[in-house]
């Protein structure tokens, strides 16, 4: 990437932020603060952007972290072995002090405004300890780009999931319980009321400050949507699918090697995912299945970032327990890329599990290996050549016919779905995402190198 040479041209919109230390000649760029167990998205966004200064291979890659225990080679190994993500060159490290003010067990009330302002001092520490000419933001921090502009930065940030997205405040309005909704504030009036209040303000603060950003680059058209109702900067977004490597998956055999079915879901364990409804959804369809049908099981695949997750992952165990399907469903924590891949070779389908809609590398990772894809509604589960390539699922009873649906698929009908699914799996590559990339945010980097 470019940076601002000496004697460029420097955005004036604020004065010169005290004790700030400029990059020198050898201009360079930053992801911001990256927690090492943050989701795959954000890991599949360095390698790309790590690409992009091909151009000018003198620029320097700089990555603040508040883990302590991470190196520049630590980062490099990681992004391979739990990825199978190879970095062209290994990453600098900035280490940071305050994260514990984005962390949401800080937060049990209003804990995304929370996160949202402890973000604000958390860059402040970042920007003062070393100023980079483009502050690349992965991680979502819009109320971090007013910030950036202070310390002038040229601010480019590539958006997963909104902070705060119109559905969340269509769900409170409606007093729907869900995880951006507790029951207790769902069944009161008054309460929703107050909520509601408070989601407006916070929507419109996050719409003011991510038009900060000089250039918005979003993962999907659900994201790329709400984005533009909420920051009103069309002209400045630009959709860019992530990368995925599927070269490893797509020599997989479409034919299935396993004698029982077997379900995947791989996502982190967090409470926006719908890992809770896929549970009571594979026991609906266990109790559905006639008694000459063959049962299935069902993997849960994922991260943990902190205790909360953990916890929430106990939960997942117990409450499997509670339905009786113990012995039917698996789970695996923090494994390596590798391993991923031995786990989709011997399953027929994959859940995707975030309950809003936007673009998920699993589901890339399902069609490429041959897994029918089941639950997303945009980009990827569309037909080919007329020829369906997964199904639609959002409830418990979508989500039990989808399996009793894939169970009950004749392998000749198995195999034309999952070979047409494949196809498109191409439009994820990394080439192809490094292209789009490229071509999104070289125009800034030209116009700030003169």
């Amino acid at each position: 990437m470019l940076s601002l040479l000496p004697g460029s041209p420097r955005p004036n919109h604020f004065p010169h932020p005290p004790r700030a230390r400029f990059p020198p000649p050898e201009c360079r760029w930053f992801l911001p603060p990256l927690h090492q167990r943050r989701g795959r998205w954000r890991e599949s966004a360095l390698v790309r952007c790590q690409g992009c200064p091909g151009r000018q291979p003198h620029l320097d890659c700089v990555i603040y972290t508040g883990d302590h225990d991470a190196s520049p080679d630590s980062l490099l190994h990681r992004a391979q072995d739990r990825f199978g993500i190879k970095l062209l060159f290994p990453p600098e490290v900035v280490f940071l002090h305050r994260r514990k003010r984005i962390e949401d067990t800080n937060y049990p009330r209003f804990t995304r405004i929370g996160q949202s302002f402890g973000s604000v001092f958390l860059s402040w520490e970042a920007l003062s300890q070393f100023t980079p000419n483009f502050y690349f933001d992965t991680s979502g921090y819009a109320f971090t780009y007013p910030i950036a502009r202070l310390f002038r930065c040229k601010v480019i940030c590539y958006t997963h999931y909104p902070t705060i997205s119109l559905d969340m405040l269509s769900r409170v309005r409606q007093r729907s319980s869900m995880y951006n909704n507790k029951a207790s504030i769902a069944q009161s009036a008054w309460l929703s009321r107050c909520k509601l209040l408070y989601y407006n303000l916070f929507s419109w603060i996050y719409g003011l400050l991510g038009s900060f950003t000089h250039l918005s680059m979003v993962n999907s058209s659900w994201t790329n949507s709400h984005v533009k109702k909420q920051w009103k900067i069309s002209d400045r977004i630009k959709r860019v699918y992530p990368s995925c490597d599927t070269s490893g998956l797509q020599v997989l055999p479409l034919e299935s090697s396993s004698t029982n079915p077997i379900f995947i879901s791989v996502a982190q364990f967090r409470p926006e995912k719908a890992q809770v409804v896929q549970l009571e959804a594979f026991a609906l369809a266990c109790r559905m299945l006639d008694r000459d049908m063959k049962r299935p099981k069902l993997q849960f695949v994922g991260s943990c970032r902190n205790n909360s997750d953990e916890d929430r992952l106990e939960s997942l165990k117990k409450k499997a327990m509670q339905l009786n399907i113990a012995g039917d469903v698996e789970f695996y924590k923090n494994i390596a890329y590798r391993d991923l891949i031995g786990l989709l070779g011997g399953v027929v389908a994959g859940f995707y599990s975030m309950i809003d809609e936007h673009f998920g590398i699993s589901v890339v990772e399902y069609i490429a290996a041959g897994a029918i894809p089941i639950g997303p509604k945009m980009d990827i589960v569309l037909e080919e050549d007329g020829q369906p390539t997964g199904f639609l699922a959002e409830t418990v009873e979508e989500y039990a016919n989808a399996i009793i649906g894939v169970i009950c698929l004749p392998e000749d009908e198995r195999l034309k779905m999952v070979a047409a699914a494949r196809k498109p799996a191409g439009r994820f590559s990394e080439q192809r995402s490094y292209d789009n990339l490229k071509a999104a945010i070289w125009p800034i980097m030209q116009h700030q190198s003169r």
